[in-house]
């Protein structure tokens, strides 16, 4: 299976996110990138470098006040005087307004940020621009060759909404590779989100459209981030409603019923005739998993990959999450093994 990736992605070196009440070296570190480029290189599978795809199928996505936030905050935020990383400390809440954006930078981070825990830092915005390439070039492979692929995506994307970051994402690679599809003349694109957190922004792109299904296996937004989405009683909304599948799922749920829940988003993937199938593939899900709660096991990554491959559809694969630094290599290629394996899609 043919894996794109962009040196480009090291660019972001952030050294804080705040964890419960504690600063903490962040979870979502390069490390995670060399160890399954090493577990890909053991494999035999191909790496490749993207192309410059440029911010078009960014805007495509995403706000334009938003994009130039993520290329002007972290110049501005130095000339300012400033010197650690940036960290959101409020936000336009409920009782705010939130239809004026401040001048002030720390009024905009707020704006624009979701969450507190992901700072922004130097290199951010390249990092960034060289993860939604490698999430378009692994589309095009697709789309070129019928064959399979994987974007080996860093920062991940699925908690990036329209105008807001957090999660460690900033623009939400899933959803971009999505569009390009449909501008390609695909007429329905599946996004499913297998990684262990919700993927709200995902959602939230896509809550009032048609044209892409949008189906989520992830922790109980009772009890786990980002909290305030990702119930089972959305279901899109307007031309969207029936378009959106979500299966919250309590802690340590054991893998026989996450796989009933997988199946259940393939029939609909299935009901809704989507041509096209793009997997945001977080390994978060593994039993070890330090800021995770569901049960699997390498097999199982493996069982996982094989059960996709049935779907017989076009199929991108593209990294969120995980964060047992030790085992990603090896459960991502688990499951893109297990997909070949039974000859996905023409792999």
């Amino acid at each position: 299976m043919m894996t794109f990736f962009s040196e480009q992605s090291f660019r972001r070196q952030a050294a804080t996110e705040l964890h419960g009440s504690t600063l903490v070296a962040p979870f979502e570190t390069p490390r995670r990138m060399e160890i399954v480029l090493e577990a890909l290189a053991r494999a035999g599978l191909e790496v490749r470098a993207p192309g410059d795809y440029g911010l078009e199928p960014v805007k495509a996505v995403h706000d334009a006040g938003y994009i130039e936030f993520l290329a002007n905050f972290w110049p501005a935020w130095q000339a300012e005087g400033r010197t650690g990383e940036a960290i959101p400390s409020i936000w336009p809440a409920r009782t705010l307004r939130s239809d004026r954006i401040p001048r002030s930078l720390g009024g905009k981070l707020g704006y624009y940020a979701l969450a507190a825990e992901t700072s922004l830092c130097e290199g951010t915005f390249e990092a960034a621009l060289a993860s939604k390439d490698t999430a378009l070039a692994a589309l095009d492979h697709v789309l070129e060759t019928n064959e399979p692929s994987f974007g080996l995506c860093r920062p991940p994307g699925h908690h990036a909404a329209t105008d807001q970051f957090g999660g460690y994402c900033f623009f939400n690679n899933a959803a971009i590779a999505a569009q390009r599809a449909l501008d390609r003349g695909k007429k329905r694109v599946a996004v499913l989100d297998v990684d262990f957190h919700h993927g709200n922004g995902t959602q939230q792109i896509f809550y009032r459209r048609s044209d892409v299904f949008f189906a989520s296996l992830h922790g109980d937004p009772d009890v786990t981030f980002p909290y305030y989405l990702g119930y089972a009683d959305e279901i899109g909304e307007g031309e969207g409603e029936g378009f959106t599948a979500n299966y919250p799922m309590p802690p340590k749920t054991p893998v026989s019923v996450w796989m009933q829940a997988l199946e259940k988003a393939l029939v609909e993937i299935a009901r809704t005739e989507c041509e096209l199938l793009i997997v945001s593939l977080g390994v978060d899900i593994f039993e070890h998993d330090p800021i995770s709660t569901f049960t699997f096991t390498r097999d199982d990554f493996t069982a996982l990959g094989e059960r996709l491959a049935k779907a017989g559809l076009p199929t991108v694969f593209l990294m969120e999450g995980g964060y047992a630094v030790d085992d990603i290599g090896v459960n991502v290629v688990s499951v893109l093994q297990g997909f070949e394996a039974r000859g996905g899609a023409n792999a």
